[in-house]
C-alpha cells in the first residue's frame, strides 16, 4: 500500500524531495515553497500540491501522471515533455508556463489562470479544461473535438490549425483570436463571442451551428440587416 507523506509550510530542496522517492511513498506538500527548483526528470507520480508556490519551478521531462496541483502560483513554470496524463490541475496561476510537448491525456485543467501558457505540440487525447483564462496563449494544432468548452477565454489565443469539430461552446469567448486553417464543422458556435472575427473569416465556421445574433453581426459587416 502505498504511503503519504505530508510536508507543509516548508521550502524543501531537491534532495530533500529526492530523499522521499520510492516505489511505496507518495507526498502531499501543503503552502511550500519550491520556486525556482529544478525537478527535471524526477518521478513525482500521484503526488498532492496544495496552495504551493511554484513560479520558475522546472519540471521537464518529469513524471506527474495522476498529479494534482490545487491553487498553486506557478508562473512561468516550465513542464516541457512532462508526462502529466490523468493529473489535475485546479485553481491557482499558471501564467507564462510551458507545457511544450507534455503528454496531457485524460489531464483536467478546471478553473485557473493560463494566461500566455505554451502548449505547442502537446499531446491532449481526453484532455478537458473548463473555466479557464486562456488570453494569449499558443495552442497550434490543438484538438478540442466532441468537446464541451465551457467558460474558457480563448482572447488574443494562438490556436491556428486547431480542431473544434463537434466541439460546444458555453460562455466562451473566441475574441481576436487567431484562428487561420482551424476546423469547426458540426461545432455549436451559439456559446461562444467571436468578437473581432471579420466576414472574410467567415468562411473558417462553414459547417458549424451560430445564433441569429452571430450572424446578424457577422451580415452588419455588409450593411445588411436581418429582422
Amino acid at each position: 500500500m502505498d504511503h503519504l507523506r505530508t510536508l507543509a509550510d516548508q521550502t524543501p530542496s531537491r534532495a530533500e524531495l529526492e530523499n522521499i522517492l520510492s516505489p511505496s511513498d507518495r507526498a502531499s506538500l501543503e503552502n511550500c515553497d519550491l520556486g525556482g527548483l529544478d525537478l527535471s526528470d524526477l518521478d513525482l507520480s500521484g503526488w498532492q500540491f496544495t496552495g504551493c508556490k511554484l513560479a520558475r519551478t522546472v519540471f521537464n521531462g518529469a513524471r506527474l501522471d495522476e498529479v494534482r496541483f490545487a491553487n498553486c502560483r506557478a508562473a512561468e513554470a516550465s513542464f516541457v515533455g512532462a508526462n502529466l496524463q490523468e493529473a489535475t490541475i485546479e485553481g491557482g496561476d499558471f501564467s507564462n508556463t510551458s507545457f511544450r510537448a507534455a503528454t496531457l491525456n485524460a489531464t483536467r485543467i478546471l478553473n485557473c489562470k493560463m494566461t500566455g501558457s505554451d502548449f505547442t505540440d502537446a499531446k491532449t487525447l481526453g484532455f478537458s479544461i473548463q473555466g479557464v483564462l486562456l488570453v494569449l496563449p499558443i495552442l497550434p494544432r490543438m484538438s478540442f473535438r466532441k468537446m464541451i468548452l465551457k467558460e474558457v477565454d480563448f482572447t488574443d489565443a494562438d490556436l491556428r490549425s486547431c480542431d473544434f469539430r463537434e466541439a460546444e461552446f458555453e460562455s466562451c469567448s473566441l475574441r481576436d483570436a487567431h484562428l487561420p486553417e482551424c476546423r469547426f464543422e458540426g461545432a455549436d458556435m451559439r456559446g461562444a463571442d467571436p468578437g473581432g472575427i471579420k466576414l472574410t473569416d467567415a468562411r473558417l465556421f462553414r459547417g458549424a451551428i451560430i445564433s441569429r445574433h452571430q450572424a446578424a453581426d457577422l451580415l452588419g459587416q455588409l450593411g445588411l440587416k436581418v429582422l
